[in-house]
Parts: structure tokens; sequence; C-alpha cells
């Protein structure tokens, strides 16, 4: 499986652990001059702007360790363009990291969210 294939099948699943953990997808890799959000979903009046990250296997890591600083301050800009792009004021707002670890054989092994602080 190619990395763009298992970044696409981590982002389905993190589409669907969303919608069944009761969260409205809004957008699904939103686009700016700044870079790109992987998920916006809402939630309780909240928006939540999700990075995902999709291993196969420990080789190179648990996924959100591969979420730096510097992928931080990225998320935030893009979460910020969003939110003046479409007016919004006032929202509560959450960044998380949807984290997937997926088996060799392509099951689940493990799918978390992490709340960036």
């Amino acid at each position: 499986m190619s990395l763009q294939s298992v970044g696409r099948r981590g982002e389905q699943l993190a589409q669907h652990y969303l919608t069944s953990l009761g969260f409205s997808i809004k957008e699904c890799n939103y686009r700016t001059k700044l870079g790109e959000m992987d998920i916006i979903a809402l939630k309780g009046g909240k928006l939540y702007f999700c990075e995902v990250k999709t291993r196969i296997g420990d080789l190179h890591g648990k996924p959100y360790e591969a979420v730096t600083y510097r992928k931080l301050q990225h998320i935030r800009r893009v979460a910020q363009a969003y939110l003046l792009q479409n007016s919004i004021k006032n929202s509560k707002l959450s960044l998380q990291v949807i984290s997937i670890e997926l088996l060799p054989s392509v099951g689940v092994k493990k799918i978390k969210m992490y709340e960036v602080i």
C-alpha cells in the first residue's frame, strides 16, 4: 500500500470514526493558500479542526509523533483562515490530531483523538 493510499484510508476511517461519535463532517481536505486541513467537524456547537496521521506498524513510530511544533502552527493558521473565510466569530473550537494505527493486514489496530493545547 502506497503512502498516499494509507493516508486516504486513514482519512476515511477518521470520518467514519467521527460520525460514529456524533460529529457532523463540515469539510474534508479543506484547502487554502496556507495549506490543508484534513477534516473540519462540528459537534455540540463546537468546531473541530482535525489533522489525521496514519501508520501501518510501529517501524516509523506512532502516528501522533509525526505532528511537530511546526505542523501545529500550520494547523492553527489554517483554522484561523477557515474562520475568517466563513465569517465565524466567537465560536468554540478545538484542534485535534486523530492518530490511526493500522495492522499490516490493513485492519485497524487503534484510533485515538488528541486535543492540541
